[in-house]
């Protein structure tokens, strides 16, 4: 059975840093891109940030360049985003996703796989 599991959530305030992990368990994904989203309340689900299969390639969404890191560990099964500069707007709930595909997609249409979801509350 596939597993996402998120950790490292929660509050904060403007300007500190948290660092979220997602596990994943139950089939190989070292040959498919992932990636992390967030969904505020009353919208949509957007991308964050994305890593392609090897972990050589990244992308994000304009508002996070230069504070967010998101990076994979494939012996690990792990992908992780660091923020620093947290903002108000950061306040979300963020999912991490595995995509159909090897290279990085900002589509959530693209993605198979995804975990539960963790709240990250940033206070100003």
């Amino acid at each position: 059975q596939v597993q996402l599991v998120e950790s490292g959530g929660g509050l904060v305030q403007a300007g500190g840093s948290l660092r979220l992990s997602c596990a994943a368990s139950g089939r190989d994904f070292s040959s498919r891109a992932m990636g992390w989203f967030r969904q505020a309340p009353g919208k949509e689900r957007r991308f964050v940030a994305g890593v392609n299969w090897s972990g050589g390639i990244t992308d994000y969404v304009d508002s996070v360049k230069g504070r967010f890191t998101i990076s994979r560990d494939n012996a690990k099964t792990t992908v992780a985003l660091q923020m620093n500069t947290l903002k108000p707007e950061d306040t979300a709930v963020y999912y991490c996703a595995v995509s159909f595909y090897s290279n990085i997609n900002d589509d959530p249409n693209s993605y198979h796989y995804w975990g539960q979801g963790t709240q990250v509350t940033v206070s100003s």
